[in-house]
């Protein structure tokens, strides 16, 4: 149970080549749909995109169901759990969410950590680290009366993701919420302010989540794994986009690990100052109404 007098930090990650190298599909997904050369399939969903003009995503979530009907199989939820199981991580993945929470714990600040995704949710759900978020948001299926997959109900592209950090920001859980999300709601009353928030990304796709919690004062993370994606990420730093850019190393002394430390006790010191404030105000009140009452 959460403890409401203390700052909650919400730690949101993108999942393919931020926690994980590549696309979560290649540990073994593609391969069983008959793809021993992943890029085959990812050529074949970019083939459709463009003859048929339709969004990237949508195409792969279709395209995993096709070709899965292809080959006999039925694209169930626990099929794509099953091939979750599989997915391997960056080093220090796995243990940095025991660490952070440690750490977190040790100064007095609560942490939360969430899953903003284009991948596929069934999949992450059964991947090894699914226990630690508080949420994840990501593409779904639709299941018939049989269990297989029908129709796409959730699709997550870049513009999407940007949904999902306010309904973070004002602690909305269901992805149907079409209601709540736009109630206005006084900032000091949201449950995790964009200040207290962490993003991690390593690709164009978390653009505009790097940006805007960069821009309404939290801190955004340009994560890479390769020469590639190190090239990116040093251009978004320069360009002002993310606060910081660090290879993809969760690592208990890596520079990620040390930089996140210090972002907590930033958010707890902040905090505190800010506590101090309003009970100085509070006691300057306090005695100004005193005094008015004895004149």
């Amino acid at each position: 149970m959460m403890d409401t007098t203390l700052p909650t930090v919400a730690l949101v990650y993108d999942f393919d080549g931020t926690l994980a190298p590549g696309n979560m599909q290649e540990f073994g997904l593609l391969q069983a749909l008959g793809y021993d050369n992943p890029n085959d399939f990812w050529n074949l969903c970019d083939q459709i995109a463009k003859t048929n003009d339709a969004g990237g995503i949508a195409v792969v979530m279709y395209a995993i169901q096709a070709e899965a009907q292809r080959m006999g199989l039925r694209c169930t939820r626990e099929m794509l759990r099953t091939f979750g199981e599989k997915v391997e991580f960056f080093d220090g993945v796995t243990k940095w969410f025991d660490h952070i929470n440690t750490y977190a714990q040790q100064i007095g600040v609560q942490v939360k950590h969430y899953i903003n995704s284009s991948g596929l949710k069934e999949m992450i759900n059964g991947c090894a680290i699914a226990h630690h978020f508080e949420n994840i948001y990501a593409c779904t299926y639709l299941y018939d009366a049989q269990g297989e997959a029908c129709w796409p109900s959730v699709v997550v592209d870049y513009t999407k993701k940007t949904q999902f950090l306010f309904k973070i920001n004002k602690g909305i859980r269901e992805v149907s919420d079409r209601v709540r999300i736009n109630e206005f709601v006084p900032t000091e009353a949201r449950p995790v302010p964009f200040e207290r928030m962490i993003y991690f990304g390593d690709g164009e796709t978390d653009v505009p989540c790097m940006r805007t919690v960069k821009s309404n004062g939290g801190h955004s993370f340009a994560v890479y794994g390769n020469d590639k994606k190190r090239a990116l990420a040093q251009q978004l730093l320069s360009e002002g986009r993310v606060n910081f850019a660090c290879a993809a190393d969760y690592t208990e002394n890596s520079e990620m690990m040390v930089i996140v430390k210090r972002i907590l006790d930033k958010i707890k010191a902040d905090y505190m100052l800010t506590q101090h404030e309003v009970e100085n105000r509070d006691t300057l009140n306090m005695f100004t109404a005193i005094g008015d009452s004895l004149e």
